[in-house]
């Protein structure tokens, strides 16, 4: 139904939906799926803890499709959301991890045996392309919350500045900046990564 020709506007299925169409809420989810998941998994660098998140982001929009106001973009509004839950799991890790540094360690007790020394890729097993997307990530995750949080929107969901102003609550010259910053901090970590090559 939802798959024809013109296709209908995101806050017009969730009208439907809030009038009782549980196919407006299907062809949301399709809509969707993939990039609110990628965001989702960038942001929290973890598949479970992503899929967990990812449900959660859309039980709250059922719980809650009824505060949504017109006045802005579903997008916006579900981005808000996933921002605010990956947050919340971030915060969550931030402690459990706090807490694990009080208990003492048993690493010391592990045997010989159960550690496996990681060889690390070879120039044989791995194309440039695939180095270069390691290298990426692994930068892409060393940048602060903030500037990481509007990498990700920007690039990998092509979230216009105003729409991610919206999103994360500061102006659209504030989330510019980070975006600046974020892609200053990428050129510098990836400045020398093809000598990765030679090692």
């Amino acid at each position: 139904m939802w798959g024809t020709v013109s296709e209908p506007s995101d806050e017009s299925l969730l009208l439907a939906y809030r009038g009782g169409d549980a196919a407006a809420f299907e062809a949301l989810l399709l809509r969707y799926r993939s990039p609110l998941f990628n965001v989702v998994l960038r942001f929290v660098g973890d598949r479970g803890y992503a899929e967990e998140i990812y449900q959660d982001v859309w039980m709250t929009v059922v719980e809650r499709c009824g505060d949504f106001q017109g006045s802005a973009k579903f997008s916006a509004w579900l981005y808000t959301i996933a921002r605010n839950r990956c947050i919340d799991h971030q915060r969550r890790q931030r402690i459990r991890a706090h807490a694990s540094l009080d208990q003492p360690s048993r690493s010391r007790e592990a045997p010989p045996r159960d550690r496996v020394a990681n060889p690390g890729p070879s120039t044989e097993s791995l194309a440039a392309g695939a180095l270069l997307r390691a290298r990426l990530a692994a930068a892409v995750e060393s940048l602060p919350d903030e500037q990481r949080e509007v990498f990700l929107m920007r690039h990998f969901q092509g979230l216009a500045f105003r729409e991610i102003a919206e999103v994360v609550g500061a102006p659209a010259n504030t989330v510019k900046s980070r975006m600046r910053y974020a892609l200053e901090s990428l050129r510098h970590s990836l400045r020398d990564w093809k000598n990765d090559d030679d090692v």
